[in-house]
């Protein structure tokens, strides 16, 4: 074939096909936003678990150290009053340093109040393994987390009528934990400003089918809480007098809904919303900080300052509990 002949085959081919360049690959899409929603509604289910079982701790094993540790420091305290006879009688009596001091110009006997949650008699009750218990004087939620409490509108314990003290049953140390294993003819003693004052158990019961009747003039009854969990009605033991009777001075105030049987502190919601509202706002601080700067400086600095937080939201709910609890 001759170049003439090529040159027209080719011609009559027409021209060559061009060769199409590869498609680029498309861009992976991003992961669907679903992830990372999923992903922060765990964290924060981990973090409210983390929180009631820190309050859980709190409860049964905290409050009874920060308990005793109050204790040991009112023992002190209230041991030194008694040794120097100014220990506190009632809800107000008559202050000792005024009563030193010149008459008023009414001729009136100076008065001053025992404020609540101090320490006021000092309780012993063998039998159940009470001993040398300091008794504040109140009976809120805040008061019964030092100890067993004195209901403020009654006696003092020794004085004429009856004396009511409460105590908690499975928080903060618990002291009236075994009450109910008391038994008729078991003693109880109770020191105060007046001397100590001995009882004998006469009647065990519990409000929810069984009323207290002791024809005593003169009597103790101790209350707790009628179960460990979730209770309902409470426990309570009256006791005779049998030491002397000592004089009354009167004076009772009247009560708030936190200081009966089984009642709490609803302010104490105002204060847990707050406390909850600063530990949001010390996480951000902290996850900010730690984003900022190196992540240990940022822990050493924020994790204090939300373990007080937590602290402070721990009481302020408890306080929201039952108080014989």
């Amino acid at each position: 074939m001759t170049s003439v002949e090529s040159a027209q085959q080719a011609e009559a081919a027409g021209p060559a096909p061009v060769q199409a360049a590869p498609a680029a690959k498309p861009a992976p899409a991003p992961p669907p936003s679903g992830g990372s929603i999923a992903a922060g509604i765990g964290v924060g289910i981990t973090l409210l678990a983390v929180l009631i079982l820190g309050f859980a701790g709190y409860l049964y094993f905290l409050s009874g150290v920060q308990e005793a540790r109050t204790q040991t420091s009112m023992y002190a305290t209230l041991s030194g009053e008694l040794a120097n006879g100014v220990a506190p009688l009632g809800p107000t009596q008559i202050s000792p340093a005024a009563a030193s001091a010149t008459a008023s110009a009414t001729g009136a006997p100076p008065m001053i109040t025992t404020p609540p949650g101090s320490p006021v008699a000092i309780l012993s009750i063998p039998a159940i393994g009470v001993r040398n218990e300091v008794v504040v004087q109140g009976t809120t939620p805040e008061n019964l987390a030092n100890g067993p409490g004195h209901l403020r509108d009654s006696p003092m314990p020794g004085q004429g009528g009856t004396s009511v003290l409460y105590g908690r049953r499975e928080t903060f140390g618990a002291p009236f934990a075994r009450l109910p294993l008391l038994r008729p003819g078991d003693k109880i003693k109770v020191t105060t400003g007046q001397g100590t004052a001995t009882y004998v158990v006469k009647i065990v019961g519990n409000s929810q089918n069984r009323i207290l009747i002791n024809p005593a003039p003169n009597q103790l009854l101790l209350l707790t809480a009628d179960a460990g969990l979730v209770p309902n009605h409470y426990f309570d033991v009256s006791a005779t007098l049998t030491s002397a009777v000592q004089q009354t001075p009167g004076g009772y105030p009247s009560l708030s809904s936190a200081e009966v049987a089984l009642g709490n502190d609803p302010t104490a919601l105002i204060l847990t919303m707050a406390w909850g509202l600063a530990l949001v706002i010390v996480s951000i601080g902290g996850t900010i900080a730690a984003a900022r700067w190196s992540r240990w400086p940022a822990y050493l600095a924020f994790v204090p300052i939300a373990l007080a937080v937590v602290w402070n939201l721990y009481a302020n709910l408890s306080a929201l509990l039952p108080n014989l609890y």
